[in-house]
């Protein structure tokens, strides 16, 4: 018997409404991120995408969302963050009360899902990813990818036949002049968006880039792939696997892209047999983490200048104003350094932005800070945490100019889209750092 889909319901995620909805009753949460081409109501419209979604819900408790500007979620003004979006996620798992799902994500929902998996181990209880990349753009260790102008004529093309569900055929030649299918693929593209926010949305996509976490995740993860996939390269499949820890590879026969199209059947059995295993998960003893570092432009010749009782008044109160903006931008506060503070975020922009505000906010009581930033795997030792990703964060820290907020390249990469801009400030040798390190320097106010 088919599964009746459950209601849809919304989360409030910050000024948002993310529309989710929750189908089954089986012992294990299931969370299936969704590609930009989503509207959950109507995915359950076409007998063979319910059969996929009805078979998931016969034994997991299935919950679908859509992503915020697509579907029946809120419109954005301007294409959300990956870490606004892993926000959202975080939204419709409370309100769903769905503590550890196995996080389950195809075609450009897989970075955002491969970036929440590594910095939310807690809330990930395994990692599946089908038909999806780290990076969609060609690069030195990804040369199979399409060049920036492919990519671009690609989204010129989708967006001239949006709402026309003739992608469906590259996406699925197997069912090629299905004209039930492609009407069906059609609706869901108007339903999902209109031509200039899938522009907005696609053009996005095509700049994130999640190599550099690929390494910090931790939890079980299944990667599988069609060999003969005529629209994503199999190799990106290799990548993913070869570059996450412990990562299951799972090529199929076949050469569609979309899930529901061919045989189905063999991906199920490949789900089920991961996602109800016996393999142990161990609770995380490290996290995916923005470090910040700051301190007080010297302190030594001030605290000279203005006298113990003086200097102690005008550090009391440096640290009530880095604490205020810590708060404001989610920040955990690690730890002081003296004259300086340690903190954590769990989103890089965030991370920037409390930079910035902490070296606008402390200038008015006539002092400078610097900031340094990195994002990398941190060893989390109860309250504190160490690590290669906290020694990057420090050196880095060290190496910014009087009021100024420096971060690697990682953190860079991962801010795009956010609105941040930043000032090259090149090549670096950071000490006990292997290699180079670009820096860049966060330009202009806090928002």
């Amino acid at each position: 018997m088919a599964t009746r889909p459950g209601p849809t319901r919304y989360a409030r995620s910050g000024d948002h409404h993310i529309a989710y909805s929750v189908t089954g009753e089986g012992p294990i949460d299931f969370l299936y991120v969704p590609t930009w081409l989503s509207q959950i109501e109507h995915l359950w419209e076409h007998a063979r995408v319910a059969r996929f979604f009805d078979a998931i819900a016969a034994r997991a408790r299935l919950i679908m969302f859509d992503r915020r500007g697509a579907g029946m979620s809120d419109p954005f003004d301007s294409p959300p963050t990956l870490e606004e979006q892993m926000g959202d996620v975080l939204a419709v798992l409370d309100a769903a009360e769905a503590p550890r799902p196995a996080v389950f994500a195809q075609l450009d929902g897989g970075p955002m899902a491969t970036l929440f998996a590594a910095t939310h181990p807690d809330r990930t209880r395994a990692l599946i990813l089908y038909a999806t990349w780290a990076r969609t753009l060609r690069a030195d260790d990804t040369p199979w990818a399409n060049p920036p102008e492919v990519r671009e004529a690609f989204i010129r093309d989708l967006v001239d036949n949006w709402g026309t569900g003739i992608r469906a055929d590259a996406l699925a030649p197997s069912m090629a002049g299905d004209q039930e299918f492609r009407d069906w693929f059609g609706k869901l593209e108007r339903l999902a968006g209109s031509p200039g926010i899938v522009e907005e949305v696609m053009t996005l996509a095509g700049t994130v880039d999640v190599r550099d976490v690929l390494h910090t995740i931790q939890v079980p993860t299944l990667v599988m792939h069609r060999e003969d996939d005529v629209s994503i390269d199999v190799r990106h499949a290799h990548y993913l696997a070869e570059h996450i820890p412990g990562a299951k590879l799972v090529t199929l026969p076949g050469s569609d892209t979309l899930i529901v199209a061919g045989d189905e059947s063999l991906i199920l059995d490949e789900i089920y047999e991961f996602f109800t295993g016996t393999r142990p998960v161990r609770e995380p003893d490290r996290v995916l983490a923005t470090v910040m570092f700051t301190d007080i432009c010297d302190s030594t010749r001030r605290a000279a200048e203005l006298g113990d009782a003086q200097w102690r008044r005008l550090l009391e109160r440096h640290d009530e104003l880095v604490r205020r903006q810590l708060a404001r931008w989610q920040g955990r506060e690690v730890k002081t350094t003296g004259d300086g503070f340690l903190a954590t975020f769990d989103g890089p922009a965030r991370a920037v932005r409390a930079g910035r505000a902490i070296a606008e906010t402390v200038a008015q009581l006539g002092i400078e800070i610097r900031a340094g930033l990195h994002t990398g795997e941190c060893e989390v030792r109860g309250d504190d945490v160490a690590g290669m990703a906290v020694h990057i964060g420090a050196r880095v820290g060290a190496m910014a100019a009087p009021g100024e907020v420096l971060v690697s390249s990682t953190v860079k990469d991962l801010v795009v889209g956010s609105g941040i801009e930043f000032e090259d400030r090149g090549e670096h040798e950071l000490k006990g750092v292997p290699g180079k390190w670009r820096l860049f320097a966060a330009a202009g106010a806090a928002d």
